[in-house]
């Protein structure tokens, strides 16, 4: 059996975009490793998710900006997700769409200030019991 441990993402500025994550998205820092790719492993507030952000020039950083929703994002569970949409946009996400889907979830798309899309469930039964 494995499990997942986490999922990674080549961005221009980790040290600013892992600062930002922290503040305003309640992740915290549970590694960093400076040098040229200055990367930084995120956990959500849980415990329970892990982001790796950092720079590698090995491989072209994607046009996160330009590239559909649907084809990635970063999902966080919202309790209010109208209270975290305000926070976020007043700390320089830009609001994208949102919608309710036929089980009652509401999904609201987002993107962070780097156009990295992040989305904010709120949905009537949780994916993961409470650990």
């Amino acid at each position: 059996t494995l499990n997942l441990e986490h999922i990674a993402c080549n961005v221009t500025d980790p040290a600013a975009m892992a600062a930002w994550y922290v503040e305003h998205l309640g992740m915290r820092v549970v590694r960093h490793a400076g040098g040229p790719s200055d990367i930084h492993f995120l956990a959500d507030a849980a415990g329970r998710a892990v982001i790796e952000i950092y720079c590698n020039a090995a491989d072209p950083i994607p046009d996160y900006a330009a590239m559909h929703p649907l084809r990635f994002h970063i999902a966080f569970a919202a309790a209010d997700p109208d209270a975290a949409r305000a926070a976020l946009t007043a700390a320089g996400a830009t609001f994208v769409e949102e919608r309710t889907m036929p089980d009652g979830s509401r999904l609201l798309m987002l993107r962070d200030p780097w156009g990295v899309p992040l989305q904010l469930c709120k949905r009537p039964m949780p994916l993961l019991a409470d650990v």
